[in-house]
C-alpha cells in the first residue's frame, strides 16, 4: 500500500472576487500595456487608461485620461475615483537619468502620494529583472538578495520598490512589484530563453498582485515555467503563481541563431545587454 504526501496548496484566490469597480492602467500605449488593455476589462467594471501617447478613442468600459507622470497634479487627477491601479508608466528603456528622472522616479512618487490621499490600498507595480542585471547569468537568486541595477533604468526600479515597501510600512499600501524578465510573444535570444514571460502569465500575475489578500510589499520575478532559471519565486509562494507557459516551444529557433561572444558582457551578466548601455552625452 502506498501513500501520497503530496499536499496541494489552495489557491489564495479561491473565494475571493476577482473584479473591481474602476482600475486604473498607466503606460497603456507601451508594449505591455497594449497587451493589458486587452486583457484587464474583465477584472473591473471600468478601466481606466493613461499615457502620454494617443491611446485613440475609449470603447466600451474604458476612460482615457491622458497624463504626463511628471504632473503632480495631473496625476492626482488621474488617481482620483479609482480602486486599484497597475503601473506601467515612464521610460522603459536604458536612457540618459535626465529622461529617467522626471517619468519613472519623480512620477512614480507621484502616483503613490495621489494613492494615499484617495484611499488607493492596491498597486501593481511594472518592477524590471534591470534591478539585478549585474548578477552572473547562471547565479541562481531570490528576491531578499541585495539590488544591483545595470543602468539608470533599473535605478529607478529599484525606487519603486523601495517607495512600495515605505508606502505599505507607513500608509498600509499594499504593493506586488513584479520584475518583469522579457515579455514579448516569444523570446529572441538565449538569454531570453530564461527570462522569457508569456502574455497570459503576465496576465496571470497581475490579477493575482490585485486581487490576493494580504500581500503587503511582495517582490515577485516575472517569468514563465521556462527549462532553466536565474530566479527563486519563494518569497512570493503567497501569491500561488503557476506559470502555464514555456520558452521551450522557441528554443530550436533561438538556437539556431549565432551565439555572443563568451566575453560579451551581455552574455555574462543578467541584465543583458542594458548593462553595456551609457554613458550619455560624453
Amino acid at each position: 500500500m502506498t501513500s501520497n504526501n503530496t499536499h496541494i496548496q489552495p489557491d489564495p484566490l479561491d473565494g475571493i472576487t476577482t473584479r473591481c469597480h474602476r482600475l486604473l492602467l498607466t503606460g497603456a500605449g507601451g508594449n505591455l500595456g497594449k497587451v493589458l488593455r486587452e486583457r484587464l476589462p474583465k477584472y473591473a467594471d471600468f478601466l481606466r487608461l493613461s499615457d502620454i501617447s494617443n491611446l485613440g478613442d475609449a470603447r466600451s468600459g474604458e476612460e482615457i485620461a491622458p497624463c504626463n507622470l511628471a504632473d503632480a497634479k495631473a496625476v492626482d487627477e488621474l488617481v482620483a475615483g479609482t480602486d486599484a491601479i497597475v503601473h506601467l508608466g515612464g521610460v522603459s528603456v536604458e536612457r540618459p537619468f535626465e529622461e529617467i528622472l522626471p517619468a519613472n522616479i519623480q512620477g512614480t512618487y507621484n502616483l503613490y502620494e495621489a494613492a494615499r490621499r484617495h484611499g488607493v490600498r492596491r498597486i501593481v507595480f511594472a518592477s524590471s529583472n534591470h534591478t539585478i542585471g549585474f548578477y552572473k547569468q547562471g547565479e541562481v537568486i531570490d528576491s531578499k538578495v541585495p539590488t544591483r541595477p545595470d543602468g539608470y533604468y533599473g535605478l529607478s526600479k529599484v525606487f519603486g520598490e523601495q517607495l512600495a515597501s515605505f508606502y505599505f510600512d507607513r500608509y498600509g499600501i499594499e504593493t506586488v512589484s513584479i520584475r518583469i524578465g522579457s515579455s514579448f510573444p516569444e523570446p529572441k535570444d538565449r538569454r531570453m530563453l530564461i527570462t522569457w514571460l508569456g502574455y497570459d502569465d503576465l496576465e496571470q500575475l497581475v490579477k493575482r498582485a490585485l486581487f490576493v489578500p494580504k500581500v503587503g510589499a511582495t517582490v515577485v520575478y516575472g517569468m514563465s515555467g521556462n527549462r532553466d532559471h536565474w530566479w527563486d519565486n519563494r518569497h512570493a509562494a503567497h501569491l500561488g503563481y503557476a506559470p502555464t507557459e514555456t520558452s521551450e516551444i522557441f528554443r530550436a529557433q533561438v538556437e539556431a541563431q549565432p551565439p555572443l561572444p563568451a566575453d560579451d558582457p551581455a552574455a555574462q551578466y543578467q541584465g543583458g545587454a542594458f548593462v553595456k548601455a551609457g554613458p550619455f552625452g560624453d
